[in-house]
């Protein structure tokens, strides 16, 4: 009998291991539950984020590629003022900009770095040359740039002045295409000095004020004619800036809404925001000034 009830207990001893053994530790069953709700929790930020972008109205803004910099900046004070919106900027020449919201593009306002390219999409203009136009009431001139020589910062090349451009110790030259403003006007500053013709073997033409900065900023180039504003950004040195008489006409950045805009009350939003004091800062920060 004594046999028998300790073959009991050593049964019921083992089943009672075997059974704690089975069971997993109370904190790993924590650690699953607190993994598991913080899964749960990400969904749901995810989900949240997904439902706050969807809420939102997306603007597109068409821009002279030399407002890059201070749009950039200033995008971030317009959304959280208006959390409901969210600024699309698509930067480029001011000439390719107009030919694709001529084509149908998906742009609610314009800002062009020239009058020419705004006045093509004007119906007041009797150089308009598109069945899609601004709004001509909305349009204004926001900024006034000016036209510079600048070479890469520590440059060896004595050049000091735009008269240098044609001596000999400018090999290369860099300036924006005939469409780009900034290109147009080098030719009419250029040409106003009466070099123009003498210096074609030396140019590089770029396709917007960014490329011709780039190849500055690089040394491809022993100097450009870009915007006082690019200059400024990319860190290279000016070393004449362009009386404007010796223009053709002054460097305004006018800005309008499109009139085909589906956002036409958030557009006019933000066009009010460019002529606040808090747009004009950020803009005189980057070496603009208020359009006169």
């Amino acid at each position: 009998m004594k046999k028998m009830t300790a073959i009991f207990l050593s049964l019921l001893f083992a089943v009672s291991l075997a059974a704690c053994g089975a069971k997993a530790p109370e904190g790993e069953d924590v650690k699953e539950e607190t993994k598991a709700e913080d899964m749960n929790n990400e969904k749901k930020d995810e989900e949240r984020k997904k439902d706050d972008a969807s809420a939102k109205t997306d603007l597109n803004v068409f821009a002279a590629a030399s407002m890059t910099e201070s749009l950039e900046e200033l995008k971030t004070v317009f959304e959280e003022e208006n959390p409901d919106l969210n600024l699309i900027f698509n930067f480029d020449s001011s000439g390719t900009l107009k030919t694709q919201i001529a084509e149908g593009a998906n742009c609610d306002v314009f800002i062009s770095a020239a009058k020419k390219q705004m006045d093509e999409l004007d119906p007041n203009r009797a150089s308009k040359a598109s069945n899609i136009t601004i709004d001509p009431n909305t349009r204004f001139d926001l900024l006034e740039n000016e036209v510079v020589l600048a070479v890469k910062e520590n440059f060896d090349k004595d050049i000091r002045s735009f008269d240098d451009i044609k001596k000999d110790k400018v090999g290369t030259i860099a300036l924006g295409n005939a469409d780009v403003p900034v290109g147009q006007y080098s030719e009419s500053l250029l040409k106003n000095m009466g070099i123009w013709e003498m210096i074609q073997d030396k140019i590089s033409f770029g396709s917007n004020v960014k490329e011709v900065t780039s190849w500055l900023k690089e040394g491809a180039v022993d100097c450009g004619i870009i915007y006082s504003t690019d200059a400024k950004a990319a860190g290279l040195k000016i070393v004449a800036t362009t009386n404007p008489d010796m223009l053709d006409k002054k460097v305004i950045y006018p800005a309008a809404l499109i009139e085909n805009s589906s956002n036409r009350e958030a557009s006019e939003k933000f066009l009010e925001f460019l002529k606040s004091d808090r747009a004009r800062e950020v803009f005189v920060k980057y070496g603009f000034k208020p359009a006169s």
